[in-house]
């Protein structure tokens, strides 16, 4: 299976890769403000590269449950800095995590290569367009109604089916729109418009998702639904139990994980691969 982006090729037939975050953001549930202004994101992204992520994640619009939209002026001030600063300086592919076209238009002059975008492009009319002409990799992910609304009373009639009909309606739009099939992935949306019981179900069923013809991006990392299934309320403790959903989830059929953590999680993906490739 090959990925292929703007300015190179994952060949992630038999290896899956490590996708860090990095939060341009003020109001992130997890990082928060930490890493706000464009020097420490920019330290931090050249750390979580030492690490082992090959995809660097930059998003300047925090999408956690309840949050609101950002200008796209604002949008932009956080992250081009940041893309402008790590592009040339690291071997990472660079990703803007962005719903916005002009948004992402700017971040791909910059040095960014990737466009992941939680509307699966149905959030700005001339994304698909940005995405097509640019020759990006583009993630088109599922969620439910917005970030303000998504948490409200979530309701499917059967999560994993309804999930995948509609990412399959999504890639066809994309095709559709001019964007090479083999420049496209996937992701189920864990927690954006889900229970827990979703999460759990959605994750269970990766090798649907897998069926797409897609990579699949499971992106679980810190997230709230880790805090009843594995007894961690505290943020902090919750890297364990996404380490073990990136080995879990490499075994399902997912190839790309967004996490925080980035060494832990690269050491339990390659053990996995190792004993998969002895099998």
């Amino acid at each position: 299976m090959i990925w292929r982006t703007s300015r190179r090729a994952f060949d992630l037939t038999h290896r899956g890769v490590i996708m860090g975050v990095i939060n341009v953001t003020p109001d992130s549930f997890s990082d928060g403000g930490v890493f706000n202004d464009a020097a420490t994101a920019i330290a931090h992204g050249l750390r979580l590269a030492e690490e082992g992520a090959e995809i660097l994640d930059i998003g300047g619009e925090s999408t956690r449950p309840g949050s609101g939209a950002v200008p796209r002026d604002e949008e932009l001030r956080r992250v081009l800095p940041v893309i402008e600063g790590l592009a040339g300086r690291t071997p990472a592919a660079l990703s803007i995590d962005t719903s916005k076209a002009d948004v992402a238009r700017a971040a791909l002059e910059a040095g960014a290569e990737i466009i992941n975008d939680v509307t699966a492009l149905r959030g700005d009319g001339e994304m698909a367009r940005v995405g097509a002409e640019s020759g990006a990799g583009v993630v088109l992910m599922h969620m439910r109604g917005t970030p303000r609304t998504m948490q409200k009373d979530p309701h499917y009639d059967a999560v994993a089916r309804d999930v995948a009909g509609f990412l399959r309606e999504r890639l066809e739009a994309a095709g559709a729109a001019g964007i090479a099939r083999d420049r496209l992935a996937v992701d189920p949306g864990i927690g954006f418009g889900k229970t827990a019981e979703h999460n759990l179900e959605l994750i269970a069923s990766l090798g649907t998702f897998a069926g797409l013809g897609c990579p699949v991006v499971l992106g679980v990392s810190r997230k709230s639904f880790l805090a009843a299934a594995a007894g961690c309320p505290d943020i902090a403790d919750r890297d364990a139990p996404t380490v073990a959903l990136t080995s879990l989830g490499r075994e399902l059929g997912a190839r790309i994980f967004r996490v925080h953590a980035v060494r832990a999680n690269v050491e339990a993906l390659r053990m996995t691969e190792a004993i998969l490739g002895a099998g």
